[in-house]
């Protein structure tokens, strides 16, 4: 047995039938809104003096960049290092900048 799913999207301020999703942000959220033709036209038609003055942003990143390997095991050395050193560091956490500092400068061919 087949299942046939239609779905049909609804123009957001008449009713009727939309012909299109229209995505726009403003002040750090966005939105979206189903159109048909006319009112897609109107909404695009409305902003254009806005736009004409705006300049592009770049999209905000989401989350903040994982951390690789590679990093966590320069960490791990550099606070076996310190240890070495007499230097307290903390098992966890940012590595104060003097400290990493110290350590390239130490180990600069390890």
């Amino acid at each position: 047995m087949a299942t046939r799913t239609t779905v049909a999207i609804q123009d957001d301020l008449e009713g009727g039938a939309a012909d299109q999703t229209v995505r726009f942000g403003i002040d750090g959220a966005d939105y979206e809104i189903d159109l048909n033709t006319r009112n897609a036209n109107d909404f695009r038609r409305q902003l254009a003096p806005f736009l004409d003055h705006a300049r592009t942003a770049r999209p905000r990143p989401d989350r903040r960049p994982a951390r690789t390997v590679a990093s966590r095991v320069r960490s791990s050395r550099i606070r076996a290092w310190a240890r070495d050193q007499g230097i307290q560091v903390s098992d966890r956490g940012r590595l104060p900048a003097s400290v990493t500092k110290r350590y390239e400068a130490a180990c600069s061919a390890c």
